[in-house]
């Protein structure tokens, strides 16, 4: 595992990723077709994803920066520091911030959002759907960010998780930090790994022809 300390969205953090299976499309990669002819094949956008990380892993440089933010997105990149202020003030943990988590293989990696202690680690969503807001608040249900947290302590080989709701416009109530404990799953995370290294065999598949095509 290297850990690569550098701001998120920076010129370094796009440089480390590249060629690298991100925590946030390991699901997307592990999906696969339930029905008609192609059932069980990956997904359009898990193949259109696998050949331009084979690009990427023969050139040695980006093939494109993915500089496209969301509102969503953006908001929360800038949220995130007040966030985990809020999360040190009410634990009393001190949160590490890192850039970019690779593999010691180099095809797999997270942007781990904070280290803690020596074997924990933190994520931060700063959402606004009332969709998403109604499944945590209400449900504690946070299966749709559960593929990037596993995956993350599988890349740094933490053992614990902090899932952090912010949502400021809940300040009033006191509802504007919710905090979700999330313990590693080696269940999990052993599932994941299968279908991240068909992935990558897909990866290599294509890096393959596209040589052989030169």
């Amino acid at each position: 595992m290297q850990v690569i300390k550098c701001p998120q969205g920076s010129v370094e953090w796009l440089e480390a990723r590249t060629g690298a299976i991100t925590a946030s499309m390991f699901e997307e990669c592990c999906k696969r077709l339930k029905s008609g002819p192609n059932k069980g094949d990956f997904s359009a956008a898990a193949k259109d994803y696998a050949l331009k990380l084979a690009i990427e892993r023969i050139s040695g440089s980006l093939l494109q920066e993915d500089k496209f933010e969301t509102f969503e997105m953006r908001r929360g990149h800038e949220l995130e520091p007040e966030a985990r202020l809020l999360h040190e003030e009410k634990t009393g943990l001190f949160i590490e911030q890192t850039g970019f988590v690779i593999s010691d293989c180099g095809h797999y990696g997270a942007s781990v959002d904070g280290m803690i202690n020596d074997d924990g680690m933190s994520e931060y969503k700063c959402f606004i759907s009332p969709k998403s807001l109604r499944h945590i608040l209400f449900d504690n249900d946070i299966d749709s960010v559960m593929p990037q947290i596993q995956g993350g302590m599988w890349v740094t080989g933490r053992q614990w998780a902090h899932f952090v709701l912010y949502c400021p416009a809940l300040a009033d109530c006191g509802k504007a930090l919710k905090i979700i404990d999330v313990k590693r799953d080696e269940t999990y995370i052993e599932e994941m790994k299968a279908g991240l290294l068909e992935f990558n065999n897909l990866v290599e598949s294509y890096k393959d022809k596209l040589n052989q095509a030169a």
